[in-house]
C-alpha cells in the first residue's frame, strides 16, 4: 500500500428524520446565545419559522444569500452581524446560504450551524468560494468549516426534481474528483464510491417519486459522503472549470457541475484509469459516457449553451481556466480545455 495522509473532519454531524428540531440544543452546545439565521430570499419564510422556534436565542434573519457568494453580499450580512451582536450563524438552505455563512465565519470566527436542504455538500468542507470583480476564487482555512451540521431528510421532501438532480450531480462531482485528487487516501476513496453509489440508487427513484423518504435519506447520506471527500482532499480540473464558468459568466452553480462532470471525468479517464475504475463500474464501465448516460436518464441538463453561454465565450473561458490551474492528473493546455468546453457546450456524449 502506498503511503498517505488522512485528517478526519472535526465537524459534529446530526443525521436523521426530524433532527432539525434540535437546532436550539445545537446552538447552545456551542456556548452561543445570539444566533443569526441565514437564507436565500426564496427560503426566508422557512428561516423565519426556524428562528421563531429558537425564541430569545435568535437575533433575526438575513435572507440575502445568492449564488457564488459575492463579496458585496457578504459585506451586507456582516453589517447585520455587527448590528445584532450575533455570536453564531445558522445557515438554512443550499450551497448559496452555506457559502455566505462560511464567508462570515472566515472574516469573524463566528461559529456555524448548517441545516442543508439540498445536496451541495459544501457544509462539510473548510473551503470557501467567493466572487469579486467577475472572478471566483477559493480559500481553504480551518475557520471556514462549520462546527455542527444537521441533516434532516424531511427538509428535502419538497426539493424540486430538477434541483434534486442537479444538486445530486454537483455532489457526485466532488466524489469523482476526489478519487484522483493529488492527496487522495483510502478513506476518502471509500467515502467517494459509497457516495456515488448512494446517488446512483436514489436519484432515479426521486425522479419518479420525489417524496420517497428512503430515497431522500439515501441522497442526503450521499451528499454528506461526497462533501466530506471534497473537504478532505484537493480539487482539480473539474472545479477549476466550474469556478471559471460560474464566477466569470454567472452560469448556475449546480447545473454547471452537472453538465461538466461527464466531460471532465472523460478528460482524466486514461490518466486516472486505476483510480476511477470503481466509479466506472458503478456506471456501466465507461466513466465519462456512463455518467453522461446516467445524467440523461434522470433528466439532467447536458449542454452549457442552455444556460445562455454563447460559443464566443468559450475562448475566454479556456483562457481563464488555464490561468493558475489546479493540479490535475492529466497535463492541462489551453487547446485541450477549449475542446472540452466545446463538447460540453454542444452537449455531446463524451467518449
Amino acid at each position: 500500500m502506498k503511503s498517505f495522509t488522512y485528517a478526519g473532519s472535526p465537524a459534529r454531524i446530526l443525521f436523521g428524520s426530524g433532527r432539525s428540531a434540535e437546532v436550539s440544543s445545537a446552538v447552545e452546545s456551542l456556548g452561543c446565545r445570539r444566533a443569526l439565521f441565514l437564507s436565500t430570499p426564496h427560503q426566508k419564510a422557512d428561516a423565519e419559522a426556524l428562528s421563531d422556534r429558537l425564541g430569545a436565542l435568535s437575533v433575526g434573519v438575513f435572507s440575502g444569500a445568492v449564488m457564488h457568494t459575492p463579496v458585496e453580499v457578504t459585506e451586507k450580512a456582516l453589517k447585520v452581524v455587527q448590528d445584532t451582536k450575533a455570536d453564531c450563524v445558522v445557515s438554512l438552505g443550499g450551497g448559496s446560504t452555506t457559502g455566505l455563512g462560511k464567508a462570515i465565519a472566515y472574516r469573524t470566527d463566528l461559529l456555524q450551524v448548517v441545516i442543508p436542504t439540498t445536496y451541495a455538500g459544501s457544509e462539510v468542507t473548510p473551503i470557501l468560494g467567493q466572487t469579486e470583480g467577475g472572478r471566483k476564487t477559493t480559500v481553504r482555512n480551518a475557520s471556514i468549516l462549520p462546527e455542527v451540521v444537521i441533516y434532516d431528510p424531511d427538509l428535502t421532501l419538497g426539493l424540486p426534481v430538477g434541483m434534486s438532480v442537479t444538486s445530486g450531480l454537483n455532489a457526485m462531482a466532488h466524489a469523482v474528483e476526489g478519487l484522483y485528487a493529488q492527496d487522495r487516501n483510502p478513506v476518502s476513496a471509500l467515502m467517494a464510491l459509497d457516495g456515488l453509489r448512494a446517488f446512483r440508487d436514489s436519484l432515479p427513484v426521486l425522479v419518479k417519486n420525489p417524496r420517497d423518504p428512503d430515497a431522500r435519506a439515501e441522497a442526503l447520506y450521499g451528499a454528506w459522503l461526497c462533501g466530506t471527500v471534497l473537504g478532505t482532499v484537493g480539487m482539480a480540473l473539474h472545479h477549476k472549470i466550474c469556478h471559471t464558468l460560474g464566477g466569470s459568466f454567472d452560469t448556475p452553480h449546480a447545473e454547471t457541475h452537472a453538465v461538466m462532470l461527464p466531460h471532465t471525468a472523460s478528460f482524466n479517464a486514461k490518466a486516472a484509469q486505476a483510480e476511477l475504475s470503481g466509479a466506472a463500474e458503478l456506471f456501466g464501465g465507461s466513466i465519462g459516457g456512463g455518467l453522461w448516460d446516467f445524467a440523461k436518464s434522470i433528466g439532467a441538463p447536458l449542454s452549457l449553451k442552455d444556460f445562455g453561454l454563447v460559443e464566443a465565450d468559450l475562448d475566454r473561458a479556456a483562457d481563464i481556466a488555464t490561468e493558475n490551474p489546479y493540479w490535475n492528473p492529466r497535463p492541462i493546455d489551453r487547446a485541450s480545455i477549449r475542446t472540452l468546453l466545446q463538447k460540453a457546450w454542444e452537449g455531446v456524449r463524451p467518449d
